[in-house]
Parts: C-alpha cells; structure tokens; sequence
C-alpha cells in the first residue's frame, strides 16, 4: 500500500497534453512504447498522444476516488504501467497462466513482444475500446471495458494469436485459443481474421471458425456460432461485412456471406446471403426488411 500511494504521489497528467509521465519502468517497455507511438495516433511524429490510454489513466484515477480500495487493483493492473500494450499484455497473463507451468510472467513477455511489432492490432485494440464505450450502453467507460469485459479479453487474446498463427507458431497460437475458450468461454480459431472495433457483448458461448472473417465495426452477441455445416471443407465459414450486428444466440453457418450493415436477429439460423442493409429473423432465417445501420 505504501508503495501505491508513494507511486501516486509521483503520477502526473498534464491535461493540456495529455500525456502521463512516472518513472521507472523497465527499459524495454519504456523502448516499445515511445518507438511505436505513432502507430496508433497518426502519421506526424512530432508531439504523438495516445488519447485512448490517457482516458483509461484518467477514469482509473478517478474510479480509485470513489473507490479507494480498488487503490491496488488499480495500480498494479494500470497506473504502474507504460503504455497500454504493457498494461494489456499483463492483464491477459493473468488471466490466461497456467499455475506451476506456464507463469505469467513468461506469457505477459510473449504476449507484449506480439503487440509490439503489429501496429495493426495495436490500432485494433483501441478502437474495440472505442467501440465498447460508444455501442454497448452498459459501458460507462474505457477502463471498465480494459479491466472487467471479457469479449474484448477475448478478441485481444485472438489478435494475438492471430498473429502468431500467421508467423507459423501454431503450437503458441493454439495454447492462448485453449486458455480463452476454458477462461472467457469464447472459441476463436486462430486463423479467423477479425477486423477493427469489435464488439463482443456478453460474449459468453461465441464460436467462431477457422476461415471466418469478421469485418470492421461488427457488433456480436453473447451465443453467436460462425460455423460450418459440416458438409464441406476448405472456405467453409460465414463472411461477415463491415458494420453488421448480430443477435444473441444466432447461428450462420457455412461460407454465406452477411452483408454490410445487415442485422441478424436474436436465434436466427442464417444457412443463405443476407444482403447489405437488410434485416433477418428465424429458423431458417427470412428477410423482413431493410436496417438503419447500428444506430437506428
């Protein structure tokens, strides 16, 4: 506790910048984070914030206000951090060790060195957040994602492992889908590509399979299947587009695609297209009509 509020004590946030400064921190992180800035804010390198991990800092400071025994949790899990690879990697290693065998420290170095040299999903990770907040009216804020939502856990434990399927170190890739599947209930195939602001809500039960491609700015519920039929191989799994929503307990199966825009009610079995903008409902799914986008 001590250590905590002598910490504190030194954090700074310059609100006019804001930037967030405290020393020490490990050499490494302190490298990684400067170096690849940029990656996630904009092409000027001069004067680069990360608005994104200066909020989370923010709302933790002021959730330990309100909540002063979260004074620890908080400091270990964020305010001790560098930047928010560091912190993220860290959380999910805590989450996804295995006792006795592979500690977390092992997986956090794993998991950070990941992160690190992908900008893209460093750019991904912000924007799940962003998409929590903004789509998800029981997100109030950022941190609360970070540290208690466990479909954008999840989706960062696939991003990892996607890019570790990619690099060819499967036996890796497949140790984090195991270790998310038995910690968050959500089943990823490594090879599934997922796209940017990613909502996973409730996320509990989510399947979604190995030729699976999920566009930009979807929205998934809890016991959504991307399945196959289990009549065929090769390109066998649905093709999500950008901006589509689709409801609890729904099951697409096979290599259909599921338009831009489109929204797929709540225990819908899709084996057809469903066309950009349209909505579709029942077992088997039917066209009812045209949707309005997320926001309608």
């Amino acid at each position: 506790m001590a250590t905590c509020k002598a910490f504190l004590s030194r954090l700074s946030f310059d609100r006019t910048r804001s930037k967030v400064t405290a020393d020490p921190f490990p050499v490494y992180v302190t490298d990684v984070c400067s170096i690849h800035s940029s990656d996630y804010m904009t092409d000027d390198n001069v004067d680069v914030v990360d608005e994104v991990w200066a909020t989370i800092l923010e709302e933790a400071r002021s959730d330990i206000i309100k909540e002063p025994f979260l004074q620890d949790y908080y400091f270990h899990q964020i305010l001790s951090r560098k930047c928010l690879e560091h912190a993220l990697s860290a959380h999910l290693a805590t989450k996804l060790c295995i006792s006795n065998v592979i500690p977390s420290r092992v997986l956090e170095e794993v998991l950070f060195a990941t992160f690190a040299r992908d900008p893209e999903i460093r750019r991904a990770v912000r924007a799940d957040l962003r998409a929590a907040r903004d789509r998800d009216p029981a997100c109030a804020k950022m941190v609360h994602c970070f540290l208690y939502y466990k479909g954008f856990l999840a989706v960062q434990t696939h991003r990892a492992a996607h890019r570790l399927w990619t690099e060819g170190r499967t036996a890796a890739a497949l140790l984090l889908q195991s270790r998310a599947s038995e910690v968050f209930a959500v089943d990823i195939h490594p090879a599934a590509k997922i796209g940017k602001g990613l909502l996973l809500d409730h996320a509990t039960g989510v399947v979604i399979g190995e030729t699976a491609v999920v566009g930009d700015d979807v929205s998934i519920l809890h016991g959504v299947t991307l399945g196959g039929t289990g009549k065929e191989s090769g390109d066998r799994h649905p093709k999500v587009e950008d901006g589509v929503v689709v409801g609890a307990g729904t099951k697409i199966l096979g290599n259909v695609r599921i338009g831009r825009g489109a929204k797929v009610g709540a225990g819908a079995v899709v084996l057809k297209e469903v066309p950009p903008s349209t909505t579709a409902v029942g077992n088997p799914a039917r066209l009812v009509g045209k949707s309005m986008g997320q926001n309608s």
